[in-house]
């Protein structure tokens, strides 16, 4: 008579466990996944209108800078100017040509940035002879620059209006 053992696996025998997830664990966790996704996504949106915002800043910065410039180096002056231009460059564009100081070109931007509310290279100009709050430019010079979004900053102000 032989005499054998069995190697028991802790189960009762007939009985088959497969690997796997079921449908309802399936469920739960894509009901999960959708849940923190949506959790996500407002923060995500914010996270992008708030580095926009940030890009907006900057590119107006620059360019007010080197609106000031152009004005400082007219005013010590360094180039000629228009007779009622007051020293401020008479378009953006100006601003990246240059102009001729002793015999040297003098540029104050290096291009004219993208509004990164509107994705173009357009900006709002005001001149000295424009009231503060004007949309239109009047062309005499370029006295200040704004967004032409339209659109409404998370501090609640216009873009417009920075």
């Amino acid at each position: 008579m032989k005499v054998g053992f069995a190697r028991t696996t802790g189960r009762a025998r007939g009985t088959s466990h497969e690997r796997g997830f079921t449908l309802i664990e399936l469920i739960i966790a894509t009901a999960l996944l959708l849940i923190l996704t949506s959790m996500v996504i407002p923060f995500a949106r914010f996270e992008i209108k708030r580095q926009k915002e940030h890009e907006l800043r900057e590119a107006l910065w620059t360019m007010r800078d080197a609106i000031d410039r152009h004005k400082d180096a007219a005013d010590r002056g360094a180039f000629q100017i228009k007779v009622d231009s007051q020293g401020y460059p008479p378009d953006l564009e100006s601003l990246v040509k240059g102009v001729d100081v002793a015999g040297k070109k003098v540029r104050f931007l290096r291009r004219i940035p993208k509004d990164p509310m509107t994705g173009k290279d357009e900006w709002g100009e005001r001149s000295m002879q424009d009231e503060p709050d004007s949309e239109s430019w009047g062309g005499q010079n370029v006295f200040d620059v704004f967004s032409k979004s339209d659109g409404t900053a998370l501090d609640g102000t216009k873009y417009k209006d920075w």
